[in-house]
């Protein structure tokens, strides 16, 4: 009994470590140039199933001398694909669409991260699955159009590099079943 036990301990321990690994090269995403623009550590989550929208994040610095502006031009993976934001109105965060795209100043490095500005996928044609890639197409003002693939992190994982834990949150959906709590 003993043995078997210890066998099975092993086998999962195996398991962890193999998906541990897996998860880590997903999670080192390619980094892109446009124009003036640096776009650095692409990342998403995986969504439940039945879930109608998932978010993706990334980081944008302008080398530039001219400002630009961000805009999610569409997604291989949903029907609509825009730029949120959000924001805590009576203790409840709420997301709101960015009208016009997101501006990035000369010499600035935005970075859209969970509970934040982010890229909002919409109806989901299917769930995101942790260690695959979701694309999307990247619009910017001046610097032009830009498909980059954002790597699918486990559900509430932490940004790449960034301290794991998240912290749950009230938040108003788009409908259909909500992502996890600090999962956006």
């Amino acid at each position: 009994m003993t043995q078997r036990v210890s066998t099975l301990v092993q086998s999962a321990l195996a398991m962890t470590i193999g998906i541990t690994q897996f998860i880590a090269v997903a999670a080192q995403a390619a980094d892109y140039d446009v124009g003036s623009l640096h776009l650095a550590q692409p990342w998403s989550r995986a969504t439940p199933k039945g879930a109608s929208a998932g978010a993706a994040y990334l980081t944008v610095t302008n080398n530039g001398a001219a400002p630009d502006r961000l805009s999610c031009a569409g997604s291989d993976a949903a029907a609509q694909c825009q730029i949120h934001t959000m924001g805590t109105e009576n203790g409840v965060m709420k997301m709101r669409p960015v009208e016009g795209g997101l501006e990035i100043k000369p010499g600035e490095t935005i970075t859209l991260k969970p509970g934040s500005d982010h890229l909002m996928l919409m109806k989901l044609k299917h769930p995101l699955e942790a260690g695959k890639t979701v694309e999307a197409t990247l619009q910017f003002d001046k610097a032009g159009t830009i498909k980059v693939a954002f790597p699918i992190l486990a559900m509430g994982a932490a940004a790449p590099g960034a301290p794991a834990g998240g912290g749950s949150m009230m938040m108003e959906g788009h409908g259909g079943p909500m992502m996890q709590p600090g999962q956006h």
